[in-house]
């Protein structure tokens, strides 16, 4: 009987987060991409937070990410969170190495303002599709 192949699924936020940062880059607004809030805190930065998802298909998954911009003021963060929203549209593709299919937005975005700090921030959430990769796995006897 032949084994069903092991499949592994992408760190979705990894890859998001290094096709952000270089898209930002290139349109002028190099700030930080994270996964957690960085001590000290940058004037404005994006954090990335995966809060499940599901595999639609036994080799892919579609990760749910919510996708926080915080910047100087209200309206500082709400363009940072525009511009987030507009690169991320174009993540279709090859991305590091992982194939990319889709992007769905889930939620748009919202004003939410950093009860800790205070400091202005908008988020919105969003479905990212993508391929997993066949785990090389030593054939038994």
């Amino acid at each position: 009987m032949a084994s069903r192949p092991v499949i592994v699924m992408p760190d979705a936020v990894a890859v998001v987060g290094d096709y952000l940062r270089s898209a930002l880059a290139a349109a002028g607004e190099a700030v930080p991409v994270v996964s957690r809030i960085p001590t000290p805190r940058p004037k404005a930065f994006v954090r990335l937070e995966r809060l499940g998802g599901f595999s639609p298909t036994p080799v892919t998954d579609r990760a749910r990410l919510d996708v926080h911009a915080w910047a100087p003021s209200e309206y500082q963060a709400h363009d940072l969170c525009a511009l987030v929203r507009g690169v991320l549209g174009a993540i279709p593709g090859v991305r590091g190495g992982v194939t990319v299919y889709s992007v769905t937005e889930v939620g748009g975005p919202m004003w939410l303002p950093d009860s800790e700090s205070g400091q202005p921030r908008y988020a919105f959430a969003a479905e990212i599709h993508m391929r997993g990769r066949v785990l090389d796995t030593p054939k038994s006897a």
